[in-house]
């Protein structure tokens, strides 16, 4: 592992879908609310940032998309919907789309960006396979990252995807589907998340896969942390006698506000 006075190299995680204000926002927003919680300022080591192929440019988050954020922990204050390009593509280590026509889209504009693009459920599902074969964390802290994404790349050859890797649009349906997005996009993406913190200098993530095996363990049932589940480390910002972990933000909505019930 680098010498903790060492500045970790940022890793970059770029997150696509089509107007960039419901599921690929929730993504960003969610995703950075975890990375404070579990690195304090070096959350910042993590270069999380969402566009749309077809974005709603300027844009807010969508109210409904706004408030399951608000339940799961995130906040969408000041987000601002983006447009893709290809430079965004270029710069970011990894691409996570999520569907496969935003993976296909995503190719069309920088084709080279195979072996880092993938759907956010495609990315979870390899991550789980790989199991105890993930990269260690020598090294600064991009490059075991890349490590971990080129992994994933070279696992995909014997996965089969199909429909299961796509999150729908919920944009012109009701709010409880605003709310399965939501709970689908913490449920692929807090664990890929964790697996690169895993990896920062600064982390205090006793067991990577653990942890992201309970995210999702949690997601799916819809409640409090399983009981056997590993517990967070101590926290890296002053102030903080315990670290949060991802499991927080798959309390599904309403841990902290209970969507649509005005509370």
């Amino acid at each position: 592992m680098p010498d903790q006075e060492s500045v970790p190299t940022p890793v970059a995680v770029l997150l696509v879908c089509t107007g960039n204000i419901c599921r690929s926002a929730v993504g960003e927003r969610l995703g950075r609310a975890y990375l404070g919680e579990v690195l304090g300022p070096a959350g910042a080591d993590v270069d999380l940032v969402s566009a749309g192929t077809r974005a709603v440019v300027g844009s807010r988050m969508h109210p409904d998309s706004a408030l399951v954020l608000s339940g799961l922990g995130g906040d969408a204050e000041g987000f601002v919907a983006r447009q893709l390009e290809p430079w965004m593509v270029e710069q970011a280590d990894l691409v996570l789309t999520l569907t496969r026509d935003h993976r296909r889209d995503v190719l069309g504009l920088v084709p080279r960006a195979l072996a880092r693009t993938f759907t956010l459920r495609e990315a979870a599902d390899l991550l789980r396979a790989l199991g105890d074969r993930r990269p260690g964390d020598d090294g600064d802290f991009a490059e075991p990252a890349r490590a971990l994404v080129a992994a994933l790349a070279a696992a995909r050859p014997g996965r089969s995807g199909g429909d299961g890797d796509d999150i729908a649009d919920p944009i012109g349906r009701p709010l409880e589907h605003h709310q399965e997005v939501g709970q689908a996009v913490a449920e692929a993406l807090l664990p890929v998340l964790a697996a690169v913190v895993a990896l920062h200098p600064d982390a205090a993530v006793p067991d990577a896969s653990d942890r992201a095996a309970a995210h999702v363990d949690r997601g799916a049932s819809g409640t409090g942390a399983r009981p056997d589940a590993p517990q967070a480390g101590p926290a890296h910002a002053a102030g903080r006698s315990a670290q949060p972990d991802a499991r927080r933000h798959l309390g599904v909505l309403g841990r902290r506000r209970r969507v649509g019930s005005g509370s």
